[in-house]
């Protein structure tokens, strides 16, 4: 990481023909820095910004489903390779309107990958989904549907000692 130079605020600066004594001066008022955060008590911009987008943490540390930025998102996986949007689009929208889905396709073939990802505004019409489509078939496959973002368990803070 590079060092940064700053010249103090509030610092009157002349620079006038005076040669090595006006470039002497300059260098005086210039404060070397390093790093990152500069050192405790100073003011970063980046701080400043305030307004970020942010979840609730639910009922505690519970394992269980997380909730993204935008809302509840279901991985499904072993999708049919030729399956298309609509297909998703078609079995999916029985449980509520779908806010995105995200299908991602193989370069070389042009096929879908095998996974999607479906969001939901509610948690209802997503659990809804998960519960009836796990385990239900998909153009004559068998596709898993599952939780995008999951809490992990609970952790413990003191660690079991072994004798």
């Amino acid at each position: 990481m590079g060092d940064v130079l700053d010249i103090n605020e509030g610092v009157d600066i002349d620079v006038e023909d005076e040669g090595d004594q006006s470039v002497m001066r300059l260098k005086d008022k210039v404060v070397k820095r390093k790093g990152r955060g500069f050192g405790p008590g100073e003011s970063r911009e980046h701080e400043k910004v305030r307004g970020y987008d942010s979840i609730d943490a639910g009922d505690g540390d519970e394992p269980g489903p997380q909730k993204s930025v935008e809302g509840w998102i279901l991985f499904v996986t072993s999708v049919h390779e030729e399956a298309s949007e609509d297909d998703l689009m078609e079995k999916f929208s029985e449980f509520g309107p779908i806010k995105n889905i995200s299908i991602n396709l193989d370069r070389r073939t042009g096929f879908l990958k095998g996974y999607a990802l479906i969001e939901y505004e509610s948690y209802e019409e997503a659990a809804a989904a998960r519960e009836a489509l796990n385990g239900s078939t998909l153009l004559g496959q068998t596709i898993g549907v599952d939780w995008c973002f999951v809490k992990g368990p609970k952790k413990n803070k003191k660690k079991s000692r072994r004798h």
